[in-house]
């Protein structure tokens, strides 16, 4: 079994006796998920892995009446989890949905298949910007970019008409009760260290430091909680005025027709923050490969991409054609995303960062 990074940062970060017990709880998955995959012969086949709520429905359903092949489709709350299952046994899944520094990780851990781009017509569609950004992969060696995001603020405007759009709205004390942050340390380490002035990716121990001490003596102190599950939900029910989150969770709990809806402004800040690219990668020796491929090119067609989007409410980030074809105005606009920054794989330096986290914010010293 080869090692587990377990000091590798995802999109939220976990603590390292969390990763441990996660593992545990993958080898059980392992053995009893042939179970519940219905029958059928494996050509048939396409065995997916990605974020819970981030492929709708009708594509899945498109995919499977035009190509007449069964998907079978399993969801993972975090990179981390997602790591720990497939490292723990594999499950046959055939196609694996990780972030950026993920997909560096598991390409250097021998996990991924290298891309046969000869078989994607649909490559063309992708940003040449996106693909820039993605440093973690240079040329698509072993990933195809699915979409490029990040987190933001919900505020309803009715209870906080006047705000500053900035990572400084979490200093405002009359707010104090009604905000709340995500519980994701590189998420809120990295909004304030660009609050600061300073990299996402920083290894400066006089850097981290500081936004350490931004969190603790600032922002803190007018949060209610850091919260990476409820929030959204929270928000909804009118407990939280202020929200860090991401938007399609926000508006997934908002009724369409009520008056939340339109009081809601939701928005990235202008001087950035931590991004993320998440990518369609296939697993080595992954059985069913040309139903891997189509699938990704699938997506890539113009229509479905736009398809993808418009359900979530997002821009169409990584595919250039889909934007014409988008029929409902997205929560925010691609350029929002231009001064973010893609959270690398700080190796040695997180042990900074888990300290400054673990010893200090979340335990409130």
């Amino acid at each position: 079994m080869q090692e587990i990074p377990v000091d590798s940062p995802g999109k939220r970060d976990t603590p390292v006796l969390l990763v441990l017990m996660a593992l545990v709880v993958a080898l059980g998955f392992s053995a009893c998920d042939k179970e519940k995959a219905p029958p059928g012969k494996a050509a048939n086949r396409l065995s997916i892995y990605n974020w819970t709520y981030y492929t709708p429905k009708s594509v899945i359903e498109k995919f499977e009446k035009e190509y007449n092949v069964t998907v079978l489709y399993d969801e993972f709350p975090s990179n981390e989890e997602m790591y720990t299952k497939i490292i723990a046994g594999g499950t046959g899944y055939d196609l694996v949905f990780p972030s950026g520094d993920y997909v560096s990780i598991m390409a250097k851990q021998g996990m991924l298949a290298k891309i046969d781009k000869s078989k994607l017509t649909n490559l063309g569609n992708i940003d040449p910007a996106v693909l820039q950004r993605g440093t973690y992969d240079p040329g698509m060696e072993y990933s195809v970019p699915y979409y490029w995001g990040a987190a933001g603020i919900a505020v309803n405007t009715a209870r906080v008409p006047d705000f500053e759009r900035s990572w400084n709205i979490f200093s405002r004390s009359d707010l104090k009760g009604r905000m709340t942050m995500l519980d994701d340390m590189r998420e809120v380490m990295g909004d304030a260290l660009v609050s600061l002035g300073y990299s996402v990716n920083t290894k400066n121990p006089e850097e981290i430091e500081a936004a350490r001490q931004l969190i603790n003596t600032r922002w803190k102190p007018n949060i209610v909680k850091f919260d990476a599950e409820a929030f959204g939900k929270g928000y909804a029910n009118g407990d939280f005025w202020v929200v860090q989150g991401y938007a399609e969770v926000v508006f997934a709990e908002i009724p369409e027709t009520s008056q939340l809806r339109r009081d809601t402004f939701f928005f990235i800040p202008p001087e950035g923050g931590p991004g993320y690219i998440d990518s369609m990668c296939i697993l080595k020796g992954a059985k069913n490969l040309d139903w891997a491929y189509k699938f990704i090119d699938f997506i890539h067609r113009p229509d479905i991409y736009a398809e993808f989007v418009d359900t979530f409410g997002f821009p169409s980030t990584v595919n250039i054609p889909a934007r014409q074809l988008q029929k409902i105005p997205p929560y925010y606009q691609t350029e929002d995303l231009l001064n973010t920054e893609l959270k690398d794989d700080i190796g040695e330096a997180l042990e900074l960062y888990q300290k400054a986290w673990f010893d200090s914010i979340r335990t409130g010293n």
